[in-house]
């Protein structure tokens, strides 16, 4: 694949995975007091919420590693493995641009 394209690639990652984190933000706003649902769907709505923060921090660290991925693009490190620095498979890279680690040291 062209750098240009994995650019383009990583570039519109970034953009989805912002919007994500915009709604997960919302979604994981506290659930007023005052609202008129019953005990059960408060307690549903409060587990959602933690599903949805949970969420919110994988986007959040997803964010950070593209943005690692993409500012390593171009340079001599770039699609190494940060702990054993073997090549990442190209594939890999295709499918999980923000991958930091070889298969096998994501273990």
């Amino acid at each position: 694949m062209k750098v240009d394209d994995l650019k383009q690639k990583i570039l519109n990652e970034i953009s989805k995975t912002e919007k994500s984190i915009e709604e997960y933000k919302e979604m994981t706003k506290p659930v007023a007091p005052d609202c008129a649902i019953g005990r059960i769907s408060r307690m549903d709505a409060i587990n959602n919420k933690s599903v949805t923060e949970a969420a919110l921090r994988q986007s959040k660290e997803k964010l950070r590693n593209l943005r690692l991925v993409f500012s390593k693009l171009g340079n001599d490190d770039f699609g190494l493995c940060l702990k054993c620095k073997n090549p990442i498979p190209s594939g890999r890279i295709l499918i999980r641009p923000e991958s930091l680690y070889c298969i096998n040291c994501a273990k």
